[in-house]
This record gives structure tokens, C-alpha cells and sequence, in this order.
């Protein structure tokens, strides 16, 4: 095949139960484009790989398998080492348990983004199931993705509502153009990437959402899962979340410049990190609430010079 229209980044980890429907959701898609399937597969303890080694049989031209040799411990690490392994044009995303469900999903989105050239991705609804598929109904996660049309950084400043949900995203190869460090995308969290990679998106263009329901997205909650949904369980997500958002702030700091709702930001999860520690007080606490006070002080105070646009000047 020569070099395809389009990407599959394709990452997963002990899917076995999941992931034929997730390739068979891919390989439905019509196009009158060629695109391959990268997987990044982390060394999984099932089942998983001998799943794919059949479908490479079959799909050979189609399907590229990368097998690590060892667990990398980092799903975003894994993330960004497939993408950086794809060839094509145009990025979709997409991870073991979740599937697509519109055989026109790729169609429709690079359709759009070849007409559009001033956007930089697209994603469309998402119906959310659960782990025996399931339709399942989760207000706080499904409201903060109502949005539809148009998308800017100026809308993920404000954070009200997200562009859409990773397995729904179809973006133009960013990774490759040399504008910015991605390494960031691992740097920042070892199990989040959505938030990252949209701010990729977003420092370079817009985001066009379909409302068309083109992807199941499954959420599974449940101890000793291997979905982050079930790991965050047992970790402390709140003050993960709020170094996270302090990571991609000082990143975007760096390559576009900041925004007054930005410093704004870094104030409410200064707040954050200030009462979890004050209410439990211990190193770990510590290390979380220091480093977010120095940053709040340096946006606040010492930044030399503050953006009052509201696109970013990416360098």
C-alpha cells in the first residue's frame, strides 16, 4: 500500500473481551480513501495479541501491529509511540473497548476536513455503553460533551463542555509538522491524553462536531479494572487532575503564550490543591499544592507579558 489517507492510532492492553468488535468496527468503514491500523499493543496478558495476529493474517496490508516488548507502564507513552509510527494525512483514535458504529464515520470526517482546510479536527457524538455493551447513562460525563459545531481554543479555555470523546476524534497529522514538543502528551499523565491531544488540535485550529452518534464509548467502574475509569478508583484523581492541568498550562505557556482565563485557571486549581492540603496535610499533598502556588505566583505576577486574544499564536 502506499502511504494511506489516514491513520488508526490503535492502542490496547488486555482487551481480549472487546477487541474484535473495536477492529471489526473499523475495518467496516467505506471509504474511497486507503487507510491502515496502527496497533500499539502493551504487552497484554491475555488473550489480546493472538486476536490480533489473526486479524494481521487476514488484513495484512491493512493491519500494523506493534508489539512491545515489555509493559511500558504508560498507556499515553504507548499513545504517542503508535501515532509517531503512522503515515497518514488525516489521525483517527481509537482504544481496544471502545467501537465505532457508523460505517461512514472516516468518510464523513476527512470529507469535511478537505473542504474546511482553517479546521484542524472533527469529532461527533458518542453513545456510552457498558462492559457487556450495555447502553448505560452517566449525567456528569455525558453533559460535558454537548457541544456541537463549531469549537475553538477560546471554548477549551472556558471549559464548559469538551470537543468530544477520543475514540470520536478525527484530526490532520499533527505529529509530524515539527511546531511544537509533543512528548508532552506522556510527560504530563501516564493514563490521560484526550485533554492533551486536543490541546494539540486547538493550538492549531478549530474543531468541527458532528452531532451524527458514530462511536459506543465503553465506561466500566469496577475494582481491579484495567480501564482508567476502574484505576482511578485507587488513586488520588482530584490532585492528579489539577497537576495535569498545571503541566498543560505551563506547556502551552511555552509554546503559545497564556490568556487571562488561563491565569484564571491556574488560580481556581491553586485553590484546589490548597484545601486538599490544608484538610490532609502530608508529603504528598505537599508536592502538589507547592509547585501549584509557585505557578499561580508566576502567571500571576511574574509573566512577563500576557495575551489578550483569544487565538493562541502558536510559534
Amino acid at each position: 500500500m502506499s502511504d494511506p489517507k489516514l491513520s488508526v492510532v490503535f492502542i490496547t492492553y488486555n482487551h481480549e473481551p472487546f477487541i474484535r468488535k473495536a477492529l471489526d468496527g473499523v475495518l467496516m468503514q467505506e471509504t474511497d480513501f486507503d487507510f491502515e491500523i496502527v496497533v500499539g499493543e502493551d504487552c497484554s496478558t491475555d488473550n489480546t495479541r493472538a486476536i490480533l495476529l489473526e486479524y494481521k493474517e487476514k488484513y495484512p496490508e491493512k493491519i500494523k501491529l506493534l508489539f512491545r516488548e515489555k509493559n511500558l507502564g504508560c498507556p499515553t507513552l504507548n499513545v504517542y509511540q503508535t501515532a509517531m509510527e503512522c503515515r497518514g494525512e488525516y489521525l483517527a483514535f481509537l482504544e481496544g473497548d471502545d467501537y465505532w458504529t457508523d460505517p461512514h464515520k472516516l468518510q464523513k470526517q476527512v470529507d469535511f476536513l478537505e473542504s474546511h482546510p482553517d479546521y484542524m479536527g472533527t469529532t461527533c457524538t458518542f453513545s456510552l455503553i457498558g462492559e457487556n455493551d450495555e447502553p448505560i447513562e452517566n449525567e456528569s460525563l455525558t453533559k460535558l460533551y454537548t457541544w456541537s459545531g463549531d469549537y475553538t481554543f477560546a471554548d477549551w479555555q472556558n471549559a464548559g463542555s469538551w470537543p468530544g470523546q477520543t475514540a470520536s476524534n478525527v484530526c490532520r497529522n499533527f505529529f509530524h509538522n515539527g511546531k511544537m514538543d509533543y512528548t508532552i502528551l506522556y510527560r504530563a499523565h501516564d493514563f490521560i491524553d484526550d485533554g492533551v491531544i486536543f490541546t494539540f488540535i486547538l493550538l492549531q485550529g478549530k474543531i468541527y462536531r458532528f452531532d451524527d452518534v458514530m462511536v459506543a464509548h465503553r465506561y466500566v467502574e469496577k475494582a481491579g479494572g484495567e480501564s482508567w475509569n476502574s484505576r482511578k478508583l485507587k488513586r488520588n484523581y482530584l490532585i492528579e487532575e489539577c497537576a495535569l492541568k498545571r503541566t498543560v498550562m505551563e506547556w502551552v505557556e511555552e509554546n503559545a503564550g497564556l490568556t487571562d482565563k488561563a491565569i484564571k485557571r491556574a488560580g481556581k486549581e491553586f485553590k484546589t490543591t490548597a484545601s486538599v492540603f490544608l484538610k490532609h496535610p502530608s508529603k504528598e499533598t505537599w508536592k502538589i499544592f507547592y509547585p501549584g502556588l509557585r505557578y499561580y505566583l508566576h502567571v500571576k505576577f511574574g509573566h512577563p507579558k500576557m495575551r489578550d486574544g483569544s487565538e493562541p499564536a502558536v510559534k
